[in-house]
This record gives C-alpha cells, structure tokens and sequence, in this order.
C-alpha cells in the first residue's frame, strides 16, 4: 500500500526533498508499473476518492514518445518522466486534488525516486499537446520523476536557497489554539505534535506555507485555513496555493494515521473572527 505502511510514512515525509538533478538512467519496468498500479489505487485509498486525473509521461532527451518536447525548464535535469496533473478549477477539486497527488509523491519517495512539485514553473501548453484534457478541467502541476543524485548540484543548491527550501515558519506563526489570538506551542499540541510538525515541514510553492491550523480545546478537531498570499497566483487564473493546502492535509492526515489516530474531513466553518482578510477558512479535521 505504499504510503498506507504502518510505521513508513512519517519517515518517508521526513526524508522528502525536491530533487531537480537525476541520474540519466531509465526508470525500470516495474517502477513504472508500481506508479501506474498506484495511481489506480488512490480513489480507493484516499478519503476524497478520484479526483481528476494524474498521467505517467516517459521521456527520452526530453521528449515524449509522441515526440512533443517537454523540457527541462532551466532547472530539472536528465529526468526521465513526469507525472502530469488533471483537475478541475474549483477550489475543493484543486485541495483535494493535491492531497491524492502528494500521496503520489509521498509513495515515489518511499521507492527512491526523486521528485519536484512545479506549479508555475512550465509549459502547460506543452504537456496539453500530450494529453486529453476535456472542458472545464486544466493542469495544476507536474512533477518530474526520476533516480535522484546522490550530490546535488551547485545550482540545485543555490534553487534551493532562493526559494528557502530549508527553511521553515516557526509553530506560533502556523497553529492556534482554540481561536487566532493564541499560539499553540509544541508542548500542548498534545497526541496532534507529530502531525502537526509534518504539516510544517512539508512541501508549498516558493515555501510560501500558507497553512494556518486552529486546534479546539479538547485536541479533537484541527480547522484548517488558508492565508493567502496577495496577487501570488493572478497571472495562472487560480491560486496555486490551494495545492498547499491539499498537501498539508495529506501530511497531516497520513501522519494520524500512522499514530491510529482516527479521523474525518468536514467543511463545518467554526466562524472563527480571524487576523487579516487574506485568511479563509476550508477544512476541518475531526476525531472519530
């Protein structure tokens, strides 16, 4: 079950890079059956069921076997595939959409293979030119997928440092407890530390974390908000930072999981007065 392993799956988010640099090797038979039997699985597995569509596209010097050129975008190097995105628009499609798509990305991890969440970073136009994508529906983002380097590059590294990949926002800057006007320090996260400390390290476009998370008293509920970042996304018709959200529950909600922590995704808006008006509320995880 991939990421479904008892006992994996916190390490897996723990040991989680973007990797942009690959070995110019081939991905194995039974790596690519291993993708493609688990993107099947994941309207079974996931909480949200299938939601659009995710593609495995091989590639050879850059093209696919249809002969479209899909690039390296200036910063991925000798990959050998992507996984391709298909979503609808709307904002519960593009969270939830993310959530089965960092599964993905969290099951690849877990086999050693490398990949890269780009969301504004390519040709949509390109990867169109591969796919069916029907009315209605678009591309939120690709990853490349490959065999990672052992040692980076110096460029990769200096990627990594303009988008501040290692860094990360302090707790009192991402979670509440009870409303906004109240950090919650790790001491009295209670059972939800760990996956509340999953959601700060994972994933989010330019490192942006837009997550905010507010805990009830009782530790059995987890709001979950986005704050967004003004004009960040205009220019794509959407706001990218849906995704990060999506991936934050999929770390928060695996990670429970894993403790056998049970619980369920409401939208049930607990009308919380909030600290600016770029914040909006989406989610909230709920103790069964």
């Amino acid at each position: 079950m991939g990421v479904q392993l008892e006992g994996k799956v916190i390490d897996t988010m723990r040991q989680r890079q973007s990797v942009r640099t690959y070995h110019d090797v081939a991905l194995t038979e039974e790596h690519i059956k291993n993708i493609e039997n688990y993107i099947e699985e994941i309207p079974r597995i996931s909480p949200f069921g299938k939601i659009g569509n995710i593609e495995f596209i091989e590639v050879t010097s850059n093209r696919s076997e249809k002969g479209v050129k899909l690039g390296t975008y200036g910063f991925i190097k000798s990959q050998k595939g992507y996984l391709v995105g298909i979503s609808e628009k709307d904002t519960y499609s593009l969270v939830k959409f993310a959530y089965n798509f960092q599964m993905l990305v969290l099951y690849l991890t877990e086999l050693g293979l490398g990949t890269c969440w780009m969301g504004g970073t390519f040709s949509r136009k390109s990867f169109e030119k591969e796919l069916i994508v029907s009315e209605g529906e678009f591309i939120p983002c690709v990853t490349p997928v490959g065999y990672p380097r052992e040692k980076r590059r110096l460029f990769d590294k200096a990627i990594r440092a303009v988008a501040k990949s290692d860094n990360r926002k302090a707790w009192e800057n991402l979670f509440f407890d009870e409303s906004f006007h109240s950090s919650l320090s790790k001491d009295n996260a209670g059972q939800l530390e760990l996956p509340l400390e999953m959601v700060r390290i994972g994933p989010s476009a330019s490192n942006k974390q837009p997550w905010r998370l507010v805990v009830s008293k009782d530790r059995r509920q987890v709001h979950f908000y986005i704050e967004h970042t003004p004009n960040y996304s205009s220019s794509l018709g959407y706001d990218m930072q849906l995704l990060d959200i999506g991936i934050a529950m999929c770390q928060f909600d695996l990670a429970c999981k894993e403790l056998q922590l049970a619980g369920e995704w409401v939208v049930e808006n607990p009308g919380m007065n909030v600290n600016n008006e770029q914040i909006e509320y989406l989610y909230t995880w709920k103790s069964r």
